[in-house]
């Protein structure tokens, strides 16, 4: 289905289209779009300075550029700017930065051509990926090195991905029926200005991590069926009397899936256990708070992807052209840390589930769910990669924003560092999963040891839809493969498509 581009209606879920699916986009410009443009070509040639028209740019403001260069400034930022480093963004993530630059140009107070936003749409839909690395944005001028990669293709520089190669960005555009533009007063700096590359990791993180949480509920439901906890921590009631949202929600969820669980039943009655370890029964808390937090985070995002990001903005309908900070990454760069913090806990919550399984003298199933324990190992290991995973997303969620570094001789004296809570985010986000498909191995593997009896049609039909792809445990093998086929049906969204033989969460 075609995303309309409009500067004002476009969500998390067409960016993930575009991104990921190759949904067509179509800019649609407000009427005040070409009077904005007018603007800017008004003050360029008047003798007033404007900022980034007719002057230079961050420290070198004061100085005046002569109305015969102005095109030149333009041209010269991009190049200047391109300074980024380290391996290139993924494609996902070039085509959500690609949509997101577009929309914002698309509002129409940036004062650009109609032909720049519409050479970014055909760069979408005819698939011409500039080559973006992935550091060198402080995310407070905007996400500059970055935009600026992404603008060398624009003018027929830099390299870009076209059909699976590597090729020279003019040579990429020309491939696609394609040509650049010259760029003329202000485009520029209307390209590079603006917070789309860390947003764009952010939307399409904030997707994946709600998915993520829901994946990680089932985990946890197998995982008290398997050790026979308490369903009473779920009552309604407890949840009624600390009313946080999210407990609310999560709590349901998990009473939805265990719901006249035949493993439940088995032991609700003659239980030696007063109460569970906090990673059962504190679930409905500690998941209610990540659903919170990554609730806040994506309305964030959400405000973001129409938001007019650039600077100066322009407004026809009083003449002005206005210097202001709306390129500053703070209130993403901070939405991205909370999601940083929650994903990083989710992690933490559920390896300590998966050493619960795996611990024979709390669980009283075999050890480390092997058979012949002692010959085999079972998922031992497994556990390790989770620790390990952990401590790697431990370090990576220390808040990004706490670690401001000025730029441009002082001029840009407070940076809010969001790019790299965006780059952080994701890697958080995949270790996560891969925590979350640990756990279910081992949380499938110990239902299974409470054959004959069957839990509920929805946890069965998770255990059917792991074992689809992994086969029990009998004897030692290789797991690492097997993990990311699991992380897989989470990403894909497969697990948690077939517990949903009832209401949906």
């Amino acid at each position: 289905m075609e995303v309309l581009a409009d500067g004002e209606n476009l969500t998390l879920e067409q960016v993930v289209q575009v991104a990921r699916e190759g949904a067509p986009v179509r800019p649609v410009l407000p009427p005040w779009f070409h009077a904005s443009r007018e603007l800017v070509l008004e003050k360029a040639a008047g003798s007033e300075p404007v900022y980034g028209i007719n002057t230079g740019f961050g420290e070198l403001a004061t100085m005046r550029i002569p109305r015969d260069q102005v095109a030149e400034l333009q041209r010269n930022l991009v190049l200047s700017h391109s300074a980024g480093v380290g391996e290139p963004v993924p494609i996902e993530v070039c085509r959500a930065t690609l949509l997101l630059r577009l929309n914002a140009l698309a509002k129409g107070y940036s004062g650009v051509r109609s032909e720049l936003v519409e050479l970014l749409a055909e760069m979408l839909n005819r698939r011409v990926h500039p080559v973006i690395p992935s550091r060198g944005s402080v995310g407070a001028s905007g996400d500059l090195a970055p935009l600026a990669h992404l603008a060398l293709v624009v003018i027929g520089l830099g390299e870009a991905e076209f059909r699976g190669r590597i090729l020279p960005g003019g040579e990429a555009l020309a491939e696609a029926g394609l040509s650049p533009l010259s760029l003329e007063v202000k485009e520029g700096l209307a390209l590079v200005n603006g917070t789309q590359f860390m947003a764009a990791y952010g939307t399409l993180a904030l997707h994946d991590a709600e998915q993520l949480v829901e994946a990680a509920e089932i985990a946890c439901a197998l995982t008290l069926e398997a050790l026979k906890g308490s369903v009473h921590p779920l009552d309604p009631r407890l949840q009624a009397v600390r009313p946080h949202p999210g407990q609310i929600a999560a709590a349901a969820h998990l009473g939805g899936l265990l719901a006249g669980s035949p493993i439940v039943a088995s032991h609700q009655h003659h239980c030696p256990k007063v109460q569970d370890p906090y990673s059962l029964r504190c679930a409905p808390q500690v998941f209610g708070a990540v659903r919170e937090a990554l609730d806040f985070s994506h309305q964030v995002v959400a405000r973001e992807l129409n938001s007019a990001t650039d600077n100066p903005l322009c407004f026809p309908e009083s003449r002005e052209i206005i210097s202001s900070g709306n390129f500053h990454g703070q209130p993403v760069a901070l939405a991205l840390d909370v999601a940083k913090l929650a994903l990083t806990q989710l992690g933490n919550f559920s390896e300590r589930r998966a050493y619960q399984l795996l611990d024979a003298s709390r669980s009283g199933l075999p050890p480390f769910l092997a058979r012949r324990p002692g010959l085999n190992s079972g998922y031992m290991l497994a556990q390790y990669t989770a620790a390990a995973l952990c401590a790697e997303n431990q370090t990576l969620a220390v808040p990004a924003t706490l670690h401001s570094i000025p730029t441009s001789a002082g001029m840009e004296d407070f940076n809010s560092m969001g790019a790299t809570s965006a780059v952080h985010l994701r890697t958080i986000l995949e270790n996560t999963r891969r925590i979350v498909a640990i756990e279910l191995l081992c949380a499938t593997q110990a239902v299974e040891e409470h054959r004959p009896l069957r839990t509920t049609a929805s946890l069965e039909a998770a255990i059917a839809a792991v074992r689809g792809i992994v086969p029990r445990l009998e004897s030692d093998r290789p797991l690492s493969k097997e993990i990311e086929m699991v992380a897989g049906l989470i990403r894909e969204g497969i697990l948690q498509q077939a517990t949903r033989v009832g209401p949906a969460r």
